[in-house]
């Protein structure tokens, strides 16, 4: 569907630690303040903040973010919960998850192409719960084991019901979305984003046996980490949020809101595939 901004204010998410990101941040900024819209810096650098035009972070109707993949999944938890759709430039090295790249024509128009409608994309997100706090993650939910370096079992089960006790490293829960990250380098499968379904996978797992599940959203899922646990990570998308006891569970689930994506035309995304991470093409094909 397409999305018209109700009022003309933008925050800009940049990563402020970057001069590429910076120096772009100021560019975009300017070209919005001359198209007449207002623009907030969500706690940015002193660099970024003395571009803003209002203090309304919070009440944007869209959330730019300047820098890589990382920036975009800190921001969407930000934008998630201000029920604000995300627009990504990357100045990063992979920029998988954005919609442009720098360097692109298009960021300098953004004000006029914006104006013209954008194309909502909508995805799943993780919602977990450990110690009486929740936490949310648009790629990935990882429980990990601490600083040893013995094999510990780790439990899993879903909807109320055990299914293994894998001894492992640790067990990664992904959306679509997270996929193609971490997942994907743990033994994962793609899954495509309008699949609403998660995949779980265990990190080096000690069994000949241990296969990636894809279960459904609606899914609850639980991981307990046993009594040998001498004490593990609960990681959201590669942030290190808790530490993890013995005999205790993390539970995960679909998050009751949707990460909403802000592109300029349909993400076609198996093109995006082949552009970002050469999916289909042969190690002999010449870059295009």
């Amino acid at each position: 569907m397409k999305l018209a901004l109700e009022r003309k204010l933008v925050t800009l998410y940049v990563d402020a630690t970057r001069e590429t990101a910076r120096m772009l941040a100021r560019s975009v900024a300017e070209s919005f303040v001359a198209s007449g819209y207002e623009i907030a810096s969500w706690k940015g650098h002193p660099s970024i903040q003395e571009l803003a035009t209002t203090n309304a972070a919070g009440e944007a109707s869209l959330f730019i973010t300047i820098g890589g993949d990382g920036t975009l999944l800190r921001a969407a938890r930000v934008a998630t919960e201000c029920d604000c759709p995300l627009l990504g430039i990357n100045t990063g090295r992979l920029g998988f998850l954005t919609e442009l790249d720098y360097g692109d024509p298009r960021i300098a128009k953004l004000p006029e192409l914006i104006d013209r409608g954008l194309v909502i994309d909508e995805r799943i997100a993780l919602l977990a719960e450990y110690g009486g706090h929740s936490y949310f993650a648009l790629n990935d939910v990882v429980v990990r084991k601490g600083d040893v370096s013995r094999i510990v079992p780790f439990g899993l089960s879903l909807d109320r019901e055990h299914i293994a006790d894998i001894p492992a490293d640790g067990i990664c829960i992904a959306t679509p979305t997270g996929s193609t990250a971490y997942f994907l380098s743990a033994g994962g499968s793609i899954i495509s984003p309008r699949v609403d379904a998660f995949g779980i996978v265990p990190l080096l797992p000690h069994t000949l046996f241990s296969r990636p599940l894809i279960v459904p959203a609606a899914a609850n899922i639980e991981i307990s980490c046993d009594s040998e646990v001498a004490h593990a990570h609960l990681e959201c998308d590669g942030d290190v949020l808790a530490e993890i006891g013995p005999d205790t569970v993390v539970a995960v689930k679909k998050h009751p809101k949707r990460v909403r994506f802000a592109r300029l035309s349909p993400l076609r995304f198996f093109e995006r595939l082949e552009e970002k991470m050469r999916w289909g093409v042969s190690i002999k094909a010449p870059q295009r």
